[in-house]
Formats: structure tokens, sequence, C-alpha cells
């Protein structure tokens, strides 16, 4: 009498089975990795990084603030007190 004990290990499955899974399952990962790029491609996202940190002619580089704007912000933010700020404001 023979038995199938190869149904009782892979399920009825044979090799070729297994590999339709497992191609089933790139298909699924390579259609949803396409969605993404897809509708970051269409919605103009390009990551908060280079969007910020760049322009059509390279890095952007921030506007340097003048001695009198550090200053008011300085006191602004309570850094320094008035007396402290009318003396340097005076000195510059």
């Amino acid at each position: 009498m023979m038995h199938d004990w190869d149904r009782y290990w892979n399920h009825g499955m044979t090799a070729g089975g297994w590999l339709m899974v497992a191609l089933m399952i790139v298909l699924v990962a390579a259609v949803i990795v396409g969605v993404i790029f897809l509708v970051r491609a269409l919605s103009g996202a390009t990551g908060s990084r280079t969007a910020a940190a760049t322009t059509p002619s390279g890095p952007s580089v921030p506007a340097a603030e003048s001695p009198q704007e550090i200053l008011k912000r300085r006191y602004a933010a309570g850094e320094i007190d008035r007396e402290e700020y009318l003396q340097k404001l005076k000195d510059l």
C-alpha cells in the first residue's frame, strides 16, 4: 500500500505551487511600490530635506541678519535685559 506522504508535508502544493505563491507576493509588493512612486510623482512631493534645502541654482543660503536684527531678536526672546539692549544698540 502506497501512502501519499507528500500531501502531509507541503499541504498538497508542489514546488511550482510554492513558486507561484512567492511570485504573487513579489508582484503585489511591486504594485504597491509602483503606486507609491506614482502618487509621489504626481503630487510633486520630493521630501522635506530636498525641497527646502535646494534651489534651481544650488543650495540656498539664508540671508544674514544685521547686528541690529540679532540684538532685537535676543531682546524679544528675553536673552538680554532693556539696559543691555540699549547699551549694545548705542555701541552699534
